[in-house]
């Protein structure tokens, strides 16, 4: 049943990114210039991309409920992240929570921990914060903001699902093995952008 509605999402979301192909010529205007800068913002960025994989790569590790609350929890704090970032609202540390959201990710993966589904919730929801703020802070001016965060969004669904794609590996050794040191990377990629040698 998992693996038949992965696939439906999977489809819906290649359905959907045929879809907005179109809208680049629009240029920055408009809805498909909001849309397409926010749904280009998180796959351009690599820091923004190993923990949103990471996400879906843990919630996969989980299992049930996590494999579908975690993706759904992240986008929805990462919005209200983005309203801080819109209105200006102060948030320290904004690079920082981005680089350790994915060495934290990845080494609750790495180390296979099997975190209580609100802890893992609570630990999610916070990093989506400093995310969604980055996300916030560099809207266009020339956008619509709607559109802009509905693009975002939508392509952190994107990656979610890509890290829960590989996530399913975890039912055979090889593939546990695999998507652990998948976490491993991550985590080491997360100490790279906070070092900055990334």
């Amino acid at each position: 049943m998992t693996n038949r509605i992965l696939s439906v999402l999977c489809m819906a979301a290649t359905a959907l990114l045929l879809t907005t192909i179109p809208a680049l010529a629009h240029g920055e205007v408009g809805y498909g210039g909001g849309f397409v800068a926010g749904f280009t913002h998180p796959i351009l960025g690599w820091d923004h991309v190993v923990a949103m994989v990471a996400v879906g790569l843990w919630g996969a590790f989980l299992g049930t409920p996590a494999i579908w609350i975690l993706p759904v929890v992240f986008p929805l704090v990462m919005a209200l992240g983005a309203v801080l970032g819109i209105l200006g609202i102060p948030v320290p540390a904004i690079e920082t929570g981005i680089a350790l959201s994915a060495v934290v990710l990845g080494v609750m993966i790495a180390f296979a921990v099997k975190a209580p589904i609100w802890v893992a919730a609570v630990i999610v929801g916070a990093f989506a914060i400093f995310h969604g703020y980055a996300h916030g802070t560099e809207l266009p001016g020339s956008v619509n903001a709607f559109a802009y965060a509905a693009g975002f969004v939508i392509s952190t669904g994107i990656l979610h699902l890509i890290g829960i794609a590989f996530g399913l590996l975890i039912k055979w050794p090889a593939g546990r093995m695999a998507v652990r040191g998948a976490g491993g990377l991550i985590s080491l990629a997360g100490v790279a952008f906070l070092t900055g040698m990334a």
